[in-house]
């Protein structure tokens, strides 16, 4: 199988990049070499193969597939993502967003196709027709893939792995796993290096990832006891489906570090698509900060600005009301009265507003476990206590309760909520859903860079406007 029609490389472009190893291409497509029956990255430090002996690939799963199993030095498992097709059908990229977060681990095709509002007969023709699988073909492909990365990764023991992983059973999960990769689980471990810490696994990235730059970002809006911001470190509480879930993350060998602690194991994979999401780390900054540098030249100072997202949709909400036409460090006051009112009625006995948490001299996490509050916490609860406008307030509960009667709506849809402009719902999906091209031409600071290069203007920046976003707040800072 060649490269998809939806594909922007050539054949041509994909050899010239591979003989190079240009690290540019890495995750756009993946080399397959028919001799020795193993799929690459572009990257692969193996002796090159002779170019009749080679095919490409825009999709891991299609090399699976076709029959090819990953290399074990390159480990394309672990390549970045980079969607060829993407723009080009939003319910196919829909479909494969929810596919890799487990929906088809939770439910069945037809249920994945009401979600999309479509029939599960168009769900099947538009699998077949970018990538020529089944989308239950593709749910296997890339829950293997996920296995041979936590192999690799982690010290999880292979039972853990294959729950982890999406598999009810050790047994379907070691005949899956020959039969697609045609190595077994153990054979992979016993190949991986057993360094790692326990519950840990690394996650890859194309470009530049300015580490400091997010840490600080994220240091200035931290809630108490619910996040811990030190000088190289990123760590937080969550919630996945009402089940407990911790993890911590740091930069070490170009790569972002993920500990973790679950309730769930099986929610580790929603745990990561997560992490990703939050950092960013499915995006090539390299690409981004040329087009940028080409519409105004000395605008980018700092390199490597990713997106420094929120948990959810809901939260970035919360955060946006509680800090309409306030500071940051006002907002966050509120949010942590707002979380320690609600730890409190869930008899933690700690007081977590007035206690200052000394970042440095805690090395683990922060205790005690505070989570961001749900819509149901809210919509429940008298919010007298916050201080802020009671209009701000009415417009918290009417966001808690339209979001209890609409689970799962996109940020678009809150301008029908009274209190909630354009502003609100321009931060939800810059930082709730990492949406790439929001250029924020009403903020006050990005205003006053526009003054010096007149250039910027939504069309100009796009698909870029969010970074554009980040590097004029980062311009006059």
């Amino acid at each position: 199988m060649a490269l998809s029609q939806y594909s922007a490389l050539t054949d041509e472009q994909c050899q010239s990049a591979r003989i190079a190893r240009d690290t540019r291409f890495d995750g756009q497509f993946f080399i397959a070499v028919k001799t020795t029956g193993i799929f690459c990255r572009p990257i692969c430090p193996a002796n090159l193969p002779k170019e009749s002996n080679v095919e490409y690939f825009i999709d891991k799963a299609q090399a699976l597939d076709a029959g090819y199993r990953p290399c074990l030095r390159c480990r394309p498992d672990s390549a970045p993502n980079s969607w060829a097709w993407k723009g080009v059908e939003t319910t196919f990229i829909r479909a494969t967003e929810l596919i890799e977060q487990g929906a088809l681990q939770q439910g069945d095709i037809e249920q994945l196709s009401e979600r999309l509002g479509i029939s599960s007969r168009y769900l099947r023709k538009l699998f077949q027709s970018y990538l020529g699988l089944a989308p239950k073909q593709y749910a296997q492909s890339h829950q293997l893939l996920f296995a041979k990365q936590l192999l690799h990764s982690s010290s999880l023991s292979i039972t853990d792995i294959a729950y982890a992983s999406g598999f009810h059973s050790i047994r379907r999960f070691n005949d899956a796993f020959k039969k697609i990769l045609q190595l077994s689980p153990s054979q992979i471990r016993k190949q991986a290096q057993s360094a790692c810490l326990q519950n840990t696994i690394a996650l890859s990235f194309k470009g530049k990832l300015n580490w400091p730059h997010m840490l600080n970002f994220y240091q200035k809006r931290a809630i108490s006891y619910m996040e811990l911001v030190t000088e190289t470190s990123y760590q937080r509480h969550v919630q996945i489906d009402g089940k407990a879930a911790w993890f911590k993350a740091w930069m070490e060998h170009n790569k972002v570090q993920v500990e973790f602690r679950l309730e769930d194991l099986s929610q580790l994979k929603i745990l990561i698509n997560r992490v990703r999401s939050m950092f960013d780390l499915d995006t090539d900054t390299n690409q981004i900060e040329q087009h940028l540098s080409t519409v105004a030249p000395s605008l980018v100072r700092t390199t490597g600005i990713r997106i420094p997202g929120v948990w959810s949709a809901w939260e970035a909400g919360v955060r946006a009301i509680i800090g309409q036409q306030v500071s940051v460090k006002a907002a966050i006051g509120q949010l942590n009265l707002l979380t320690a009112k609600i730890a409190t009625e869930k008899t933690v006995a700690v007081n977590i507003v007035e206690e200052k948490v000394e970042s440095e001299n805690l090395n683990s996490k922060p205790e005690p476990s505070v989570y961001f509050p749900t819509p149901e916490e809210i919509s429940q609860m008298d919010l007298s206590f916050l201080r802020m406008p009671q209009s701000r307030k009415e417009t918290l509960k009417r966001f808690a309760q339209f979001y209890l009667s609409n689970p799962g709506c996109h940020p678009n849809d809150w301008l029908a909520i009274k209190g909630i402009g354009p502003w609100t719902v321009d931060y939800a999906l810059l930082r709730g859903i990492s949406m790439p091209d929001r250029f924020l031409t009403g903020d006050l600071i990005v205003k006053k860079v526009i003054q010096e290069f007149p250039q910027l203007e939504p069309t100009s920046v796009a698909p870029w406007g969010s970074y554009a976003t980040f590097h004029c707040w980062e311009y006059v800072s």
